[in-house]
């Protein structure tokens, strides 16, 4: 079925829609949780550990909401704050140093706004991630599964190749808040939303993700018919597939690689 932007936007927050941890039960195998940054303290926006995915260990990273109000409130929302990106990129060190690939999922309004998070240093910890994740030298992949809000989300987001769900959305700010910067008027987020190009077939279409991956009308955690179940296995199939054809190139060419995937982006064609 044909949606608009904001529809699409609408599906990505839907409180049924799996999270990173409902990727980890379905898809991944044996998974070993790590806590703390070894700096501050540890925090529940991001699930980071070890996991196997089709036989392959891995490194997982995500963004993780919550059900009901109190795990909504315990995981932030999904907003990061310092420590959970220092704690990212803790797992990340790990993954290098003993040669696994890297699974990060995305789905988050944004990075943690609050003066506490500010006064760790938000925006240093944002920047350093992406600084650090250009340079890995084992396989990155990304999975783009609900929301992907600016750079909260990109802060996990620099890959060798990008997936992304039909129905998730991925952009600079939300489409609420575009539309009260642009119109003074966050009722305008619909049409913010079509301005903002945020959806799958859109970024698709401009090179920014790499592949999307067909849902069903409403993918949840919890229904276990075969069309719900078929949409885990297809990104799954498609995880491993891409894990095994970036386990084949040299560290070299997987830098250089990711590196040339990212600079070329946003080039303006005449």
């Amino acid at each position: 079925m044909k949606k608009t932007a904001f529809e699409r936007v609408q599906t990505a927050r839907h409180p049924e829609r799996p999270y990173t941890l409902d990727l980890i039960n379905k898809i991944f195998e044996d998974f070993v949780e790590i806590h703390g940054d070894r700096r501050f303290s540890d925090d529940p926006a991001l699930i980071s550990g070890f996991a196997k995915i089709g036989g392959i260990e891995v490194g997982v990273v995500g963004q993780q909401k919550g059900r009901d109000i109190n795990e909504r409130r315990h995981r932030n929302f999904a907003m990061t704050k310092p420590e959970g990106y220092r704690k990212a990129l803790r797992l990340m060190y790990m993954a290098e140093k003993f040669k696994r690939p890297i699974v990060t999922v995305i789905d988050t309004p944004g990075a943690y706004p609050g003066i506490d998070a500010e006064e760790r240093g938000q925006a240093e910890a944002i920047a350093f991630n992406l600084r650090e994740m250009a340079s890995l030298k084992v396989p990155v992949v990304v999975v783009v599964l609900g929301e992907g809000g600016s750079g909260g989300a990109l802060a996990i987001g620099v890959g060798d190749r990008v997936l992304m769900m039909e129905n998730a959305v991925y952009s600079v700010i939300t489409p609420e808040g575009c539309a009260a910067i642009l119109w003074k008027d966050a009722g305008q987020a619909p049409k913010a939303a079509e301005g903002l190009r945020l959806t799958a077939a859109e970024l698709s279409k401009f090179g920014l993700v790499d592949e999307v991956i067909e849902e069903s009308d409403l993918w949840t955690y919890n229904q276990s018919d075969g069309d719900n179940q078929k949409v885990f296995e297809r990104l799954k199939k498609s995880i491993v597939t891409n894990l095994k054809e970036l386990q084949g190139l040299s560290v070299s060419r997987l830098i250089e690689g990711r590196y040339e995937k990212f600079r070329k982006m946003g080039e303006f064609q005449a």
